[in-house]
C-alpha cells in the first residue's frame, strides 16, 4: 500500500485562518467537500497530502482568492495555477481594450481603474479635475485612491459629508480585508484610520442612524460649486488571471441635475 507523503503544515495553517475567516468549522467544511472530517483533519495537521484537486475543491469551498488559491496550492507542493500578469502584457490585449471602451464611454463623467490594492492603473479625462484637489506627494506613484480621498490633504477637505464616506469606504476595506486576508490592506487600513479626520468621523457615525441606499458624494468647491456623484463598482467575470481578478473599475455618475448640466 503506497503510503502519501506528509503535507506542508503550512498548508494547514491556511486552511484554517481560511475556515476561520469564514465562520466554517471543520465539520462544515468536510460535509460541504464532499469529505470526511477524519480525512480534512489529517490534511490541517499536515498527516496527509492532498491531491492538487482536492487543494483546489477545498479553497472553492472557502472562496478563496486567486492569489491565494496559489499559495495554497503552493504549500501543498504543487505549482501555481493561476497566473498574474502584467496589464500591458499581450495575452491581456482584449482586457485593455474593454477597459479602454469602459473608461472612454464614461466620459465627461469620472471612471478610473484599480488593483486589488486600491492603487491608480487607468483614468480617463473626468478624474483629471479631482487629481487637482490632491496634494501632489499623494499623486507620487503608486497613487492610492483610498489615501488621496480620506488625507487631510486629500480629497477630504472638500467632501461635504465626510462622516458617511468615511464610514463607507473604511467599512468596505474591512470587508475586503476580510475576503482577501491582504497584509498591504491591512496595513492601508491602520493607516487611513489613524488620519485625525477620519478617526472623528468614525466615532460620530457610530451613533448615527443607518444610511441610505445608495451613498452620494458630494463636494464644495473652493469656489463655492457643488457637485454630487454615486458610483458604481465594475469586475471582471469568472476570472482565471490574478492580476484580472483583482481589478475594479470605479464609475461615478451625476445624482442631481446640477452636478449633470456643470459636466456637460
Amino acid at each position: 500500500m503506497t503510503t502519501l507523503a506528509p503535507a506542508s503544515p503550512r498548508l494547514g495553517e491556511l486552511l484554517k485562518m481560511w475556515r476561520s475567516k469564514r465562520r466554517v468549522s471543520q465539520l462544515d467544511l468536510a460535509s460541504s467537500a464532499g469529505v470526511s472530517p477524519r480525512h480534512l483533519s489529517f490534511v490541517e495537521t499536515g498527516r496527509s497530502k492532498p491531491s492538487r484537486e482536492m487543494v483546489l475543491h477545498l479553497a472553492e469551498q472557502l472562496d478563496v482568492p486567486l492569489r491565494e488559491r496559489n499559495a495554497l496550492l503552493t504549500a501543498a507542493g504543487f505549482a501555481p495555477l493561476y497566473r498574474e500578469s502584467a496589464l500591458d502584457a499581450p495575452e491581456l490585449a482584449s482586457v485593455r481594450q474593454a477597459i479602454a471602451v469602459i473608461l472612454s464611454g464614461h466620459d465627461p463623467w469620472p471612471a478610473f481603474v484599480i488593483d486589488g490594492a486600491w492603487n491608480l492603473l487607468e483614468a480617463n479625462s473626468g478624474v483629471g479635475g479631482f487629481l487637482g484637489l490632491v496634494a501632489p506627494e499623494l499623486l507620487e506613484p503608486p497613487t492610492n485612491i483610498i489615501r488621496a480621498s480620506l488625507h487631510p490633504q486629500g480629497l477630504s477637505r472638500f467632501i461635504v459629508n465626510f462622516d458617511e464616506y468615511a464610514a463607507h469606504v473604511i467599512e468596505r476595506l474591512r470587508r475586503q480585508l476580510a475576503a482577501t486576508a491582504d497584509p498591504g490592506l491591512d496595513a492601508l487600513l491602520r493607516e487611513v484610520s489613524d488620519y485625525p479626520d477620519v478617526a472623528q468621523s468614525l466615532a460620530r457615525t457610530a451613533v448615527l442612524p443607518p444610511p441610505a441606499a445608495v451613498l452620494p458624494m458630494h463636494f464644495r468647491l473652493d469656489d463655492g460649486t457643488e457637485l454630487r456623484f454615486f458610483s458604481t463598482m465594475t469586475v471582471f467575470g469568472s476570472p482565471l488571471d490574478v492580476t484580472i481578478a483583482e481589478l475594479a473599475i470605479e464609475s461615478f455618475f451625476p445624482a442631481d441635475e446640477v452636478t449633470e448640466a456643470l459636466f456637460r
